[in-house]
């Protein structure tokens, strides 16, 4: 069992940058993608980026896409999410979830963080 651990959220005024982290508990050998979620009070949980964990291909929401990076950190088993040009819609709490390694290979995500609060101010 993976556990995954955010950090890096917080208060920031428009236009300002964070850096989110999410560590694993254990090597990510096991792990296909990871990926980084969001949810808004009173929408649903999206996602806004992910990162195939050998390869390093990613994918981005349209609505982060230019503004936000995914990377990671093989030996240290951690993902990051740089945010930049932050706006007040990007409020949410922000998850990181992972798909573990099956054959046959499917895209559900097995594992999550318990999220960390980015609040953006006008």
């Amino acid at each position: 069992q993976v556990q995954l651990v955010e950090s890096g959220g917080g208060l920031v005024q428009a236009g300002g940058s964070l850096r989110l982290s999410c560590a694993a508990s254990e090597r990510t050998v096991s792990i296909y993608i990871m990926g980084w979620f969001r949810q808004a009070p009173g929408k649903q949980r999206e996602l806004i980026a992910q990162i195939r964990w050998n390869a390093g291909n990613t994918l981005y929401a349209d609505s982060v896409k230019d503004r936000f990076t995914i990377s990671r950190e093989s030996a240290k088993n951690t993902m990051y999410l740089q945010m930049n040009s932050l706006k007040p819609e990007d409020t949410a709490v922000y998850y990181c979830g992972a798909v573990r390694l099956r054959v046959p290979q499917t895209y559900t995500y097995d594992y999550w963080g318990q999220g960390t609060q980015v609040t953006v101010s006008s």
